[in-house]
C-alpha cells in the first residue's frame, strides 16, 4: 500500500507558493489562518502543516536566516523562550509523555527549508507509532490541524492566566 487519502496536502502540491513559507506566514494578515501559535519580538511559533505527530510545532526567527551561527543573542533568547512556552502549552493541552526537539541545518542534514532556520518540536506519547510508517512509509495524524491549533492556543492562555476566566479546565 503506497497511498493514503490526505486531502489537506493537495493545496500544497498544486501550489507550494514562491519564496519562504516562514516569511510568508509571519506577514500573513490572519495569523490563525497561517497557523501561527505565538509571536514575539524576534521569533514565532507555527504549526507544521505536514506534521510528524499531532501538535508538531516549529519555532523560527522572524528574520530570514539560514543557520544558527547567524543568530544574535536576542534571536536565540526569543527562540528559546518560545520553545519553552510551546513545551508548557503542549503539556497543558495535549499531555505528551515526551518530546523530540531538533534542528536540521542544511539539505544533507534533512532540512526541507534550507534558508530559514527553525526548531522542530514534536510531542510524543507511548505507543504513538504504528504499522503505517513501517509498511507504507506513511504517518497517520489522527486530529485535524485546526482542532490541535485551538488546543495549543488554549494551553498558552492557561500559561498566561492560570486562574483566569475562559481558560480550559484541564
Amino acid at each position: 500500500m503506497k497511498r493514503l487519502w490526505a486531502p489537506w496536502r493537495v493545496a500544497y502540491i498544486r501550489n507550494p507558493g514562491k519564496g519562504c513559507f516562514f516569511c510568508r506566514s509571519i506577514k500573513a494578515k490572519d495569523p490563525g489562518k497561517a497557523l501561527i501559535i505565538e509571536k514575539s519580538v524576534k521569533a514565532f511559533t507555527i504549526m507544521n502543516r505536514y506534521p510528524y505527530n499531532n501538535g508538531h510545532l516549529m519555532i523560527s526567527p522572524i528574520r530570514h536566516i539560514g543557520s544558527l551561527e547567524q543568530l544574535n543573542e536576542d534571536d536565540i533568547l526569543d527562540l528559546n523562550h518560545l520553545l519553552t512556552r510551546a513545551i508548557k502549552a503542549l503539556k497543558i493541552s495535549m499531555a505528551p509523555q515526551g518530546f523530540n526537539i531538533g534542528i536540521n541545518q542544511g539539505s544533507v542534514a534533512g532540512a526541507g527549508v534550507i534558508d530559514h532556520i527553525h526548531i522542530h518540536l514534536v510531542p510524543r506519547w507511548q505507543g504513538d507509532t504504528n504499522f503505517m510508517p513501517v509498511l507504507s512509509e506513511t504517518k497517520v495524524v489522527s486530529e485535524a490541524l485546526l482542532e490541535t491549533y485551538g488546543k495549543i492556543k488554549d494551553g498558552l492562555k492557561h500559561l498566561d492566566n492560570p486562574e483566569g476566566e475562559g481558560n480550559p479546565k484541564f
